[in-house]
């Protein structure tokens, strides 16, 4: 079980079990099994939805957090799909208008869209407003980024997608063994990154 999710498991089971000790209270018997079963059985659905379940088919749409950080003199930048306020999905690179993409300071959210182009290749483009409300797209991050940045982006956005244990996955990046000292840059900055999403207690 992912215990990042204990405090609102913890929360459900209670609830459960506050619940039985009023069905107790108001049968002088001893509990009858169906009774339990049938009060339990009312809170799985909230269970299933505080754990998460795997969403194989990503959304056309997912929200998304733009975090930015800086690694020696480079500038990065990465976009975390989020599907339920669980990151799902990252794509990084250069914060650099030849060699990455160049954003507004001011943009800390937006959308990533998956986009089926007329040969039924896919892209994911990114989304967002300006202070004024007008939309701004950026077309084909995967095009905008290194190719390797990418395809390491894709292995853990795999492990995200099926739900692993965000500690996990932070552990995952960490253990890489990556010759070259840029990707090894692109390493730490994918673990600050994600790390932001842990319970403040387990940041450090």
């Amino acid at each position: 079980m992912d215990t990042e999710n204990n405090n609102g498991i913890s929360k459900i089971l209670m609830d459960a079990a506050y619940a039985i000790s009023d069905i107790s209270k108001k049968s002088p018997n001893a509990l009858d099994a169906e009774k339990i079963y049938n009060t339990l059985l009312k809170f799985k659905e909230k269970l299933l939805e505080e754990q998460g379940s795997v969403v194989e088919k990503r959304p056309d749409v997912l929200a998304c957090d733009v975090v930015r950080f800086q690694n020696n003199k480079d500038k990065w930048v990465a976009f975390v799909g989020l599907l339920n306020g669980h990151p799902y999905e990252i794509f990084t690179g250069l914060q650099d208008d030849d060699e990455g993409i160049l954003l507004p300071k001011t943009v800390t959210k937006g959308k990533i869209i998956k986009v089926v182009n007329a040969d039924g290749t896919k892209r994911y483009d990114f989304q967002f407003e300006n202070k004024r409300g007008y939309k701004t797209t950026v077309e084909g991050l995967s095009e905008k980024f290194n190719k390797e940045y990418w395809n390491y982006a894709k292995l853990i956005s795999g492990v995200l997608r099926y739900r692993m244990p965000l500690r996990n996955v932070i552990k995952l990046v960490s253990s890489l063994s990556l010759e070259s000292e840029n990707i090894n840059t692109w390493k730490n900055g994918v673990e600050r990154a994600l790390k932001k999403y842990l319970p403040e207690e387990s940041q450090n």
